[in-house]
């Protein structure tokens, strides 16, 4: 009986984003770090190789969406996915830092590029999988925002996990054993999160869609494609105040590696109780008014993150940073099945993958921002790569961790007040 209960548990859901959230903040808070501080790769290498990544990301993400929607088995449409995705992700994950010794600066560089496409195409397949699960076992409103609350607070206790456990592990046993360990992780968290995984029966009997009609009937989709666009935005701000951290810790706050925990902690640890503050909110408010309401106070609180000095200063801003973050991280996946329901209303067909992806590729296209405003700012002030810092890299990662979040940000809010969605109808509302 207690496992008959556990089975789609909100709670048992969120073990599959502690799994997948533990590697991949890793991955982003610390590849970057790795390859240009550590390795000494060029920036305007590192750059290409990342715009490859991120334009490889975006065009992967609506062909993984469209086959999770098509696949039909016993087993169900989306754990079948996941379940071969396992070792190849702890692999990819682990060629990310596994870097040979001795590579030519050429050699690194293709080392670093292949790494990231295979990489990313294996971690496609596992969020949009994992995304199109959750519009399809929570219905109604209510339930939505309690297990999206569950969600986001395991997501922070992931990214807790590898935000003070990195360094620590990479600064004594070095980035190769640090990623064998996070993937370790991640795949027990997954296995047992598809343990009590149990997909909707009658999900699997909707009528199917080819890919151009599923395609057409999401870039019809107003709302869907203004929401996901000002959505974009602030996910970028995520991706580049997680990659920046470390860079800000050396040049701003000038604190040894050790503390660079310490710092990731005061935001991440502050973020779980505001979750539920945040769940609080949201429940006594119309979900697109509370998104917005996310964003902007995500927006003022970067602004302190510019006024750091030193380690109490920067861990201060930290914590109101995570207010902010908390706030983005659990409301945008109720808006997200908002518009999904509104679309199965209309249609009669479950299309999660289709838009769980191209809501992807709209977020992951917009990950280029943030790539050309670190070559941009980088550039402008001098900054290339660890070995040459140039004259004023504390100006370089003070711009990149406040006022660029701020601006994409401010987009992002007025986009948002372009987001108008229907009532849904009386049986989803529950």
């Amino acid at each position: 009986m207690a496992r008959n209960r556990a089975i789609n548990s909100p709670w048992m859901y969120a073990f599959g984003m502690l799994a997948m959230m533990i590697p991949s903040h890793a991955f982003s808070a610390f590849y970057v770090f790795y390859y240009m501080e550590t390795l000494g790769l060029a920036i305007g290498l590192v750059t290409f190789a990342r715009t490859v990544f991120m334009i490889w990301d975006a065009v992967n993400q609506p062909l993984a969406g469209y086959l999770s929607d098509r696949t039909d088995t016993r087993f169900g449409r989306r754990k079948p996915w996941l379940y071969v995705s396992i070792p190849l992700f702890f692999l990819m994950f682990y060629l990310v830092f596994a870097v040979p010794e001795g590579l030519s600066e050429t050699a690194l560089f293709v080392w670093f590029l292949v790494a990231l496409v295979l990489f990313e195409a294996v971690a496609t397949i596992i969020w949009v999988n994992y995304g199109s699960l959750f519009p399809e076992l929570y219905r109604g409103n209510t339930l939505r925002k309690k297990a999206s609350a569950i969600q986001q607070g395991y997501q922070i206790v992931a990214i807790l996990i590898a935000s003070v456990a990195g360094p620590i592990l990479y600064d004594g046993l070095g980035f190769g054993p640090m990623a064998l360990i996070f993937g370790g992780m991640f795949a027990v968290l997954m296995i047992l999160f598809l343990r009590f995984t149990q997909e909707d029966e009658e999900a699997r009997k909707t009528p199917r869609m080819g890919l151009k009609e599923s395609f057409a009937a999401t870039v019809t989709n107003k709302p869907f494609w203004i929401f996901n666009i000002a959505n974009s935005f602030a996910q970028t701000v995520n991706g580049l105040l997680s990659s920046m951290i470390p860079f800000y810790a050396k040049y701003v706050l000038k604190v040894p590696p050790e503390q660079v925990s310490l710092l990731l902690a005061s935001i991440f640890v502050s973020v779980i109780p505001l979750v539920a503050v945040w769940f609080w909110i949201i429940k006594r408010m119309d979900s697109v008014k509370a998104w917005r309401l996310s964003l902007l106070a995500y927006a003022l609180s970067v602004i302190p993150l510019w006024f750091g000095s030193n380690l109490f200063t920067g861990i201060a801003a930290g914590v109101l940073v995570g207010f902010g973050l908390a706030g983005f991280l659990v409301t945008p996946p109720v808006v997200n099945s908002h518009i999904i329901d509104l679309d199965y209303a209309e249609t009669g067909r479950r299309r999660e993958g289709v838009y769980t992806a191209v809501s992807g590729f709209i977020t992951r296209s917009s990950g280029l921002i943030s790539v050309l405003s670190v070559l941009v700012v980088g550039v402008l002030l001098g900054y290339e790569s660890g070995d040459n810092p140039g004259d004023n890299p504390e100006l370089t990662f003070r711009v990149l961790i406040s006022v660029v979040p701020f601006v994409l940000l401010v987009i992002s809010i007025a986009l948002s007040y372009f987001v108008r969605l229907k009532p849904l109808p009386d049986s989803e509302q529950a």
